[in-house]
């Protein structure tokens, strides 16, 4: 009996849908164009089609709101791009849709293919690069393996989604050939990767005299995505994104997220009837939706099998590890690392974000760890005989830490915070004792509902100045020992929830000095926010800072335990405050005193290793003043034994920069990305990040593709042969004593005719491991379309004739290899 092939899977599953529109009335066709609930699609028992589940990715598989399991918590995406490794991305791919099937999840809402435009961005961290050819590559790896495993991919955010300041409402005016050439670009590739599903953005884009909602706009969805390139997927809306009903249906969305409820429903019902959308247009939809439940398994198919190993498995740590050591980049060394174990005795290690790392960024990438290695764990495991002094060094955060849950209590004395669900005329309906303050979120079920009283007494023990700071979302009152200190009548919905205010709120201090013991209580009445398809929530942040150790004081403890150590490391870098969904970055320092602890820790311990800790660039003006300096990332759970690792040289931190590292705020081609009368203008066009960098003669910090890694390099040849394909030939060797790994990377640059082209652009790249001593040659393709121009005149891809430059070298500025094509 033969075996059936992907043709004959192919042919089935379209039979099967054809038959399933016939059976379908036009109202259960419209009922499953939304989600029925926040992160499901319905189910149609009697077609045999079962509800397809969406979680949030990337880093990880979030599961739906009542999933309270952990998850597996990766490097964030810019960390995982550092590696510049198609086959780790691969691998990581397997990994998440493991953990998709583990936790029942048919469609990850990943990768985010937007570029890094501006490092003020507020989900930089949650973007690959900055360059759209290495974007394109990384995350049609990630998306591959993902699917191949059949789990679905949602590719985000169809376009021009760059910033997070005004990201609903504002419109992204991008010329046409840039559009083509830099920003759809990863979409083209993510679709010829054969993703599943594309996720239609917040803004809107101006294009060609056409000004529409990413979820509306007809040219973009119909005409390009799939039209021209014959995208078979489903176009979700991001969440709560899609404003109108017509529009859209005729726009080329496929699927309103979240349900239920929404534009659609009844509504496009009507529409069909008035002959305002025809029922073809929903047909095409629904046929969407069922190929992509069948692709998943959930629709007259049999998922695949894979493998669901959990979190902490010692296979899953060990990949996780592995590629978090690997993302780490090597900014400077004047030979200090790697760290010979049996030679250091002491170390003080020193930081907020040694005690506390940052390991994940804010908003829809977050996810729950089923634990975080701390550095010092890490350290002590590779240097079991070093003495380790940790120290903190001064807080960075404006927030005080989350309220101790052992401080609180109601009222009546038992330990918690009293919680009474009143309704509109002020009667308690339901009384609930809170346990713990970081828990002050939960949805409200009684419609009735109109605000929750929350009360409770704090602890304050120990002479000095107590803080507690409450942080309500939305209308509220909030008293202190009776006193109103705080309200306001402004009634909040989904808006802090898109904007994601609602994790970062305003908050109000309330010092209290004691001598030896007392108390504050807090009363606080807050709205209830009904935030639409989110359902209705209350949410309230505690914080509590106990008198303590002034940073003066911080800072003078950390310098003495520098002085007093072999080596010195300082980890520094950004915190939940500063990287996150829902809002950009005002600056790129670091914050706090960050930059003082640096400077006074090496001006007392030459054997000092900085080690940054952040997604996103941030100015260091001591970078080529310290001994080593590493770019640790947002690095996940297995972060301290990453970290040690690259420290110790067990695993090379062979990292190579994603985007460019500023020497100055000033010099960043575009400082901020800010909309401007609700506009955003791209108008630097085709010279994003290093292309930028390169147009304007500027030299940042380090360059785009900048890593040191530990072992030395020579580039010895270059050759260009021009076949089937254009591959550039690169031959290199390994000058070191140790086994080292390379990332080879090759760029092109035009004859100058086209004053439009960047001054150089990547075009290829490759990962080698080399042997000490040992030399080896690379075959990179050069793919034509790295050669081609879009047209505005023809609205097609064109080859320009001419001599090309091919470049080949360690970075964006570190070629020594040239090389000389030709195009008839």
């Amino acid at each position: 009996m033969a075996t059936p092939t992907a043709s004959d899977s192919r042919a089935a599953a379209a039979a099967q849908i054809q038959t399933a529109l016939g059976e379908l009335t036009l109202v259960e066709k419209v009922r499953l164009l939304t989600g029925a609930s926040t992160w499901s699609l319905h189910a149609i028992e009697r077609i045999g089609l079962k509800p397809v589940t969406l979680s949030d990715g990337p880093i990880g598989v979030r599961g739906v709101s009542d999933d309270e399991r952990p998850s597996v918590q990766l490097p964030a995406p810019s960390a995982t791009a550092a590696t510049w490794d198609v086959g780790l991305l691969a691998r990581l791919g397997r990994l998440i849709a493991g953990e998709a099937r583990r936790k029942g999840v048919d469609v990850v809402l990943a990768p985010v293919v937007n570029l890094q435009r501006t490092p003020a961005g507020g989900r930089h961290f949650e973007c690959l690069a900055e360059d759209p050819h290495l974007t394109a590559e990384l995350a049609a790896s990630f998306v591959s393996a993902l699917q191949q495993a059949g789990v679905g991919a949602s590719v985000k955010h169809f376009v021009g989604n760059e910033q997070e300041t005004e990201r609903t409402t504002y419109v992204s005016r991008i010329d046409e050939r840039t559009l083509r050439e830099v920003y759809l670009a990863p979409f083209e590739a993510l679709v010829e990767a054969g993703a599943w599903s594309i996720m239609a953005a917040y803004n809107g884009v101006a294009l060609d005299g056409v000004e529409a909602t990413a979820t509306a706009h007809g040219p973009l969805l119909n005409g390009v995505l799939k039209d021209e390139w014959g995208f078979d997927g489903v176009v979700v809306s991001d969440w709560l994104a899609t404003k109108d009903t017509v529009e859209s249906a005729n726009g080329g969305l496929d699927l309103v997220m979240p349900g239920p409820g929404g534009p659609w429903d009844a509504a496009l019902v009507a529409a069909v009837e008035r002959g305002d959308v025809d029922e073809s247009v929903i047909d095409d939809k629904v046929a969407r939706i069922l190929l992509l439940a069948h692709r998943v398994g959930a629709f007259a198919a049999d998922p695949v099998d894979v493998a669901t190993p959990e979190p902490g498995d010692a296979d899953v740590r060990e990949l996780v590890r592995e590629a978090t050591a690997r993302s780490i980049v090597v900014l400077g060394n004047d030979g200090l690392l790697p760290l010979a174990p049996e030679g250091v005795t002491s170390v003080a290690l020193i930081g907020a974000n040694a005690v506390d790392p940052f390991v994940q960024g804010g908003g829809s990438a977050f996810v729950r760890p089923p634990h975080v290695v701390p550095p010092l764990e890490g350290l002590r495991r590779v240097l079991p005989d070093a003495e380790i002094a940790l120290v903190r060094g001064g807080v960075t955060e404006r927030r005080a830490p989350v309220l101790p849950a052992a401080l609180v209590s109601t009222p009546r004395g038992s330990r918690g915070i009293l919680a009474e669900f009143l309704d509109a005329d002020g009667d308690v309906r339901e009384e609930r004792v809170i346990a713990d303050p970081a828990e002050v979120w939960f949805p409200i079920e009684d419609a009735a509902v109109d605000r929750v009283r929350f009360t409770a007494d704090v602890a304050l023990n120990g002479d000095g100045t107590h803080v507690v700071e409450v942080g309500p979302v939305g209308a509220h009152e909030l008293r202190f020992d009776d006193v109103v200190v705080s309200t306001s009548s402004h009634i909040v919905g989904s808006e802090v929830v898109l904007d994601s205010s609602y994790s970062d709120p305003a908050t109000t201090e309330q010092p209290v000095d004691v001598a030896g013991e007392g108390s504050v209580r807090f009363a606080l009445d807050a709205q209830v926010i009904d935030a639409d398809a989110y359902g209705r929530f209350v949410r309230v942040h505690l914080r509590y800072r106990a008198p303590g150790a002034t940073i003066d004081e911080e800072l003078a403890e950390a310098v003495d335990a520098a002085a007093a150590a072999d080596v010195a490391i300082v980890v520094v870098g950004t915190n939940p405050e500063t990287e996150s969904e829902g809002w950009d970055r005002p600056s790129l320092a670091l914050p706090g005193r960050q930059d003082e602890l640096v400077r006074r820790v090496a001006a007392v311990n030459p054997r000092t290793v900085v080690v940054v800790n952040a997604g996103a660039p941030v100015i260091l003006p001591w970078l080529d003043e310290v001994a080593a300096v590493l770019w640790w990332w947002l690095p996940g759970q297995e972060a301290g034994d990453a970290l040690a690792d690259a420290l110790v040289g067990a695993t090379e931190p062979s990292g190579r920069l994603p985007w460019t590292l500023p020497a100055s705020e000033a010099d960043v081609p575009v400082p901020d990305g800010l909309p401007l009368e609700g506009s955003v203008d791209y108008a630097e066009r085709l010279d994003v990040g290093h292309r930028g960098w390169d147009r304007l003669g500027r030299t940042p910090a380090r360059e785009f593709g900048f890593g040191l890694g530990y072992a030395q390099w020579r580039y010895d040849a270059l050759e260009v042969s021009d076949d089937a394909e254009v591959v550039a030939r690169v031959t290199l060797t390994n000058t070191s004593g140790r086994d080292g790994r390379e990332v080879m990377q090759v760029y092109l640059s035009a004859d100058g005719r086209d004053p439009l082209r960047p001054v150089r652009w990547l075009a290829g790249f490759a990962v080698v491991d080399v042997a000490a001593g040992a030399s080896t040659t690379v075959e990179i393709p050069l793919a034509r379309r790295r050669f081609e121009i879009w047209s505005t005149a023809t609205g097609d891809w064109s080859l320009p004739a001419g001599a090309y430059t091919v470049h080949a070298g360690r970075s964006s500025r570190d070629l020594p290899l040239t090389a000389t094509h030709s195009i008839p």
